[in-house]
């Protein structure tokens, strides 16, 4: 089948009430574009897409008559009026007339967009007069923008001719005005992807880099220079021919992906999901599996590199002729750079003569305060260069090695000098390690990036520590600032993920790299074995502070044995914070911050003591006993009140809670009222932890109270991230959670709170009544396959710390606590750990002698979690008591 055919049998069709006919032809042109989809080029196939459209509309105009109707018009606007249509883009259009049209047209007109509708096409239409349109293009941007590519279709060509007049006289859009707008447009479209690119899922029509970038250089062209053919561009000066070739190859390669997702999809969905990301790799022609996702979106991502680059080059040069800038300040730099109102531009034809030339620059970037960016002469002759020296890394020459670790050490290299080296290639140009993560994807729910883009931040991150208007993180700013060489954090951070996509161990890949590094860049002893240390062990603290007790002597012990010295931690802990908060905008929260803090604050007492570590955590009980005693006496609590609550409890409750949680608790165990064994005391609190905030129960004990309360607040997309099972020596449950909504932010609210407090009371009030929980799995969780795995390991004598991998379902904390109950184990503490789409939760639990778990109980209970956590899942959850 042709396009020819195509349109033939749309003008066989001689009556407009044949629907069925119209369906066929549409349906046809899929199978169509399905069919030549490997055989024909993608340019091809959106302009003859867009040609079929065309010869559909224009024939159904004229069966319905509208053809009679005086200075009547149908134009294409938007990206159809280019003469480019996707698979399945929407069909825009204006139906414009002189002057208002009567009843009989305005039938007809209801009747074919009806019928468009019918044919399943996606359309966008206005019906306008031509003073109607001109008044709201001429304060809408939007508006404007699609007359920008307005093509007359059928109907009076006066009436086209009469719009289009009025669009290029006096009181419409200025040339200056619709640049202005359409830059601040850009910008803002490209804040809300963060400014990058390297989205896990990107958008290929609206993200940095894509399709909408190239777009903005034609809507631009056009309404100033009146230009359809953007190789005119080059005529005019803003272009080289390579340059235009490269921006059309660009192109080309985004129209393929997302024709192929339209297909893939079956709709205008333009987001590159994961759901997807498999069968638009095959259709592509990449191959099967992850393998064939890592080779396309690499691929993707070195285009939008290429596409950011042109699209700064020329905005920039539009910007200085479109809004008539004149250079205001210049400042000579030296004999080949100069400062130009702050961007740096080159002096002469070729600046950039090796790649120890590009070094240097970067140097001399950050030696120049005053240097806010680069100027597009810079910028062209950059992209160049970086091509022209691409037969060897450049790391392999000696003088790059010497101006590579000048710039280690440069103590404001890491900021714009350190964006230019990463956004312009020049790090992948200089390291083969890092060419081989870029554009690497990672496939998980848990990090927002590729791996070069959250090394990017991590590195930000680090950087922002020195900063003086820095007050976010003061301990860290205090370590870096104190570091002898705080060039060894940064290499840390940069080669940290290095190892990635390898078959292996990433700490351990990216460790032996550095070694490598280190050798060939002269940093010896002491030095590289810290820098080999923080890459091999930079998990070691997030694993240790969200996964393990840390109130647990040995475990204090075993982490600071680890990390062996005061130095170390320092250098641990700022690479750690920086590394979760790179990782996406949502990772880090309250609750991490004081786990880290803690676990920070415990290993440096440990190291202090001689890793006594017991006796670190008794002076943490006297210490949070005294301050909590002091609270309390302000709240007119009597010693013997106090004493007679806490000598029911042993010293591990008092090491775990700060003093004004202890006082808290007392506070509402001294005043609550156990009338029965069914009453249990329920209550919220946002000011006693940093970390989230705190729930509190408190009553006689019962089976399945932590599984309830898990359900309940499930069910209202409130998330747990610590729990404290206490059982007093009365055998009272006295249960402390920390809590955070589904997003990582803190429960402010006070009506939120009270809500909280009602929902659980009220399911906690009907004892042997079940609980369902309605809360369904996300698009994006279902794609995902993350089988159950259980650890166990020996605490001590008397209880066993059980680790948990499952998907992040649902009513998974329900039914693990149940299960806990049906095998008769009782639970002491979960701490629990929500990485994407993965729950990594951390149980200590003794079974009914209160002893630790036998290895048959550990079998059975790891059989018995695979069966329930790895069969499909259920939308709404029933949490039986």
């Amino acid at each position: 089948m042709s396009l020819t055919d195509l349109i033939n049998k749309v003008e066989a069709i001689d009556d407009i009430n044949n629907l069925p006919a119209f369906k066929q032809c549409v349906a046809d042109s899929y199978t169509w574009l399905e069919e030549n989809f490997d055989q024909v080029a993608v340019d091809q196939l959106v302009h003859e897409r867009a040609s079929f459209v065309d010869a559909l509309l224009r024939h159904a105009w004229v069966l319905i008559g509208l053809d009679n109707i005086k200075g009547l018009t149908l134009i294409a606007v938007g990206g159809y009026g280019r003469g480019q249509l996707q698979p399945h883009s929407d069909v825009d259009l204006l139906i414009l007339s002189p002057k208002a049209i009567n009843k009989s047209a305005q039938d007809k007109v209801s009747q074919f967009i009806t019928l468009l509708w019918d044919m399943k096409l996606d359309i966008g239409q206005s019906v306008r007069t031509v003073k109607e349109t001109f008044k709201l293009a001429s304060t809408d941007i939007t508006i404007a923008t699609n007359l920008v590519e307005s093509r007359l279709l059928t109907g009076d060509l006066d009436t086209f001719e009469s719009l289009q007049k009025k669009l290029l006289g006096k009181g419409y859009w200025s040339s200056k005005d619709f640049f202005t707008a359409k830059y601040q447009e850009q910008k803002d479209r490209h804040s809300k992807f963060n400014d990058t690119s390297y989205n896990l899922e990107p958008n290929v029509k609206e993200n940095p880099g894509c399709l909408r970038d190239i777009q903005s250089i034609g809507w631009v062209a056009k309404q100033h220079f009146n230009v359809w053919n953007g190789r005119e561009l080059v005529e005019h000066g803003y272009f080289t021919e390579s340059e235009w070739a490269e921006l059309i190859e660009c192109r080309s390669h985004l129209w393929r992906i997302r024709f192929a997702l339209h297909m893939v999809s079956g709709r205008s969905e333009n987001r590159l999901l994961f759901d997807y990301q498999a069968d638009v790799a095959e259709k592509l022609g990449y191959g099967n599996g992850k393998p064939a996702v890592e080779k396309m979106m690499k691929a993707f991502f070195r285009i939008v590199r290429r596409v950011s680059e042109l699209n700064e080059m020329l905005l920039q040069y539009f910007k200085q002729d479109i809004l008539d800038v004149k250079v205001k300040h210049v400042c000579i730099v030296d004999q080949d750079f100069e400062l130009a109102d702050g961007l740096i531009a080159t002096r002469q034809d070729k600046v950039f003569e090796s790649p120890e030339h590009i070094l240097r620059f970067l140097l001399l970037v950050a030696n120049t305060p005053e240097c806010t960016g680069l100027h597009s002469s810079c910028l062209r002759q950059l992209r160049n260069a970086r091509r022209a020296f691409s037969q060897q890394y450049f790391c392999e020459r000696k003088e790059c090695r010497k101006l590579f670790m000048q710039l280690m050490r440069h103590p404001d290299f890491f900021g714009l000098a350190w964006d230019l080296m990463y956004k312009h290639g020049i790090l992948q140009a200089y390291l083969p390690q890092w060419d081989h993560i870029v554009g690497m994807m990672q496939f998980d729910l848990f990090h927002a990036y590729t791996v070069d883009e959250h090394t990017h931040r991590l590195v930000k991150n680090v950087y922002r520590y020195h900063l003086d208007d820095n007050k976010e993180f003061p301990r860290c700013k205090r370590i870096v600032r104190e570091a002898d060489k705080p060039e060894l954090l940064y290499i840390a951070a940069i080669f940290h993920d290095i190892g990635k996509g390898r078959n292996g161990d990433h700490s351990v890949l990216g460790a032996q790299d550095v070694i490598e590094f280190c050798q060939m860049h002269d940093i010896d002893g002491d030095d590289a074995e810290l820098i080999r240390w923080l890459v091999a062990s930079h998990l070691l603290m997030s694993v240790v502070a969200q996964r393990r007790d840390i109130y647990d002597p040995d475990i204090i012990g075993e982490f600071a044995a680890a990390v062996k010295s005061h130095n170390h931690l320092k250098h641990l802990y700022a690479l750690t914070l920086a590394d979760i908060r790179a990782t996406n905008n949502n990772l880090w929260n309250d609750w991490k911050a004081s786990l880290l803090r803690e676990l920070y604050l415990l290993t440096q007492k440990a190291l202090d003591n001689g890793l006594q570590c017991g006796a670190t955590l008794i002076e943490r009980v006297n210490k949070h006993q005294l301050e909590a005693r002091d609270l309390l006496k302000e709240h007119g609590l009597s010693a013997n009140d106090i004493d007679q609550f806490w000598r029911r409890l042993n010293n591990d409750y008092f090491a775990r809670f700060s003093p004004a949680q202890l006082a808290w608790h007392t506070q509402e165990v001294a005043k609550a009222n156990i009338a029965d064994n069914h009453t249990l005391t329920v209550a919220l609190n946002d000011s006693t932890t940093k970390a989230g905030t705190e729930l509190l129960v408190y009553g006689k004990n019962r089976p399945a109270l932590f599984a309830q309360i898990a359900s309940v607040l499930d069910s209202r997309n409130c998330s747990i991230h610590d729990a404290q099972i206490t059982i007093t020596s009365d055998d009272y449950v006295f249960d402390s959670f920390i809590l955070l909504e589904q997003d990582g932010s803190r429960i402010s609210s006070p009506s939120r709170m009270k809500s909280l407090k009602t929902a659980i009371e009220t399911q906690l009030a009907k004892p042997g009544k079940e609980h369902s929980n309605k809360r369904k799995m996300s698009r994006r969780m279902k794609q995902l396959d993350v089988k159950t795995k259980v650890r166990f390991y020996q605490s001590s004598s008397d209880v066993t710390m059980m680790e948990l991998e499952a998907l992040d379902a649902p009513g998974l904390l329900a039914k693990v606590g149940h299960l806990f109950v049906d095998l008769n184990l009782t639970l002491h503490m979960a701490k629990i750990t929500t990485i994407g789409e993965r729950a990594e939760d951390l149980f200590i639990i003794a079974n009914q002698d209160e002893k630790a778990v036998t290895t048959e109980q550990q079998v059975q209970l790891k059989k018995r979690l695979s069966q329930l956590l790895d069969q499909p899942q259920n939308n709404g959850e029933t949490c039986p008591t």
